[in-house]
């Protein structure tokens, strides 16, 4: 079979453009605030939304709960997010942004992981779905579909979804042997 090399190259520097980019986004955001892009961008989007579930909060970052409240916990000990019981209902726990959070986000700069989020959200279901297939194929010609999927230039996990959609008695318990 013979191939088309000539779009071999594109293809690579395509792919050097994009890690370029998350990797310039991704330090210089850590630089300016101190905490991991997946951090930033956690509270990017608290800010966006006011008093957040942390379940309705990870649906929109795009994370598993589980990994989402490693996230929630680190930036509650560094005084940066609280957690709120609900006045009605107090099953309900909430997540909202300190005052130091808030500055925090004022003074932060744009997170790659936001930038790549909210443009993907803006194509259509066909160009989604031709990207994703692409992707896959990468990650098959790499062998690393059993990667666990690390966040952007942080060392936090995101935990996978199972094909069957139910969770394990350990991901349920958040007890991942690589969740950090």
């Amino acid at each position: 079979m013979v191939k088309n090399i000539t779009i071999i190259p594109d293809i690579i520097d395509d792919l050097r453009r994009v890690f370029q980019v998350v990797n310039a986004q991704s330090k210089r955001a850590e630089l300016a605030t101190g905490i991991t892009g997946p951090q930033l961008w956690t509270i990017k989007t608290i800010a966006e939304t006011g008093p957040i579930r942390i379940s309705d909060l990870a649906r929109k970052i795009y994370l598993h709960p589980a990994t989402l409240v490693g996230i929630i916990d680190r930036l509650e000990m560094r005084g940066i997010v609280t957690r709120i019981r609900s006045k009605l209902d107090r099953r309900v726990v909430l997540v909202d942004l300190t005052n130091a959070g808030q500055v925090l986000v004022a003074n932060s700069p744009q997170v790659a992981q936001g930038l790549l989020v909210s443009g993907l959200e803006t194509l259509p279901i066909a160009n989604l779905e031709i990207i994703s297939s692409g992707l896959k194929q990468l990650v098959n010609l790499l062998g690393a579909q059993e990667l666990p999927p690390q966040l952007i230039l942080s060392p936090e996990i995101n935990i996978p979804r199972r094909k069957s959609g139910k969770l394990s008695r350990n991901q349920k318990e958040g007890k991942e042997a690589n969740h950090v």
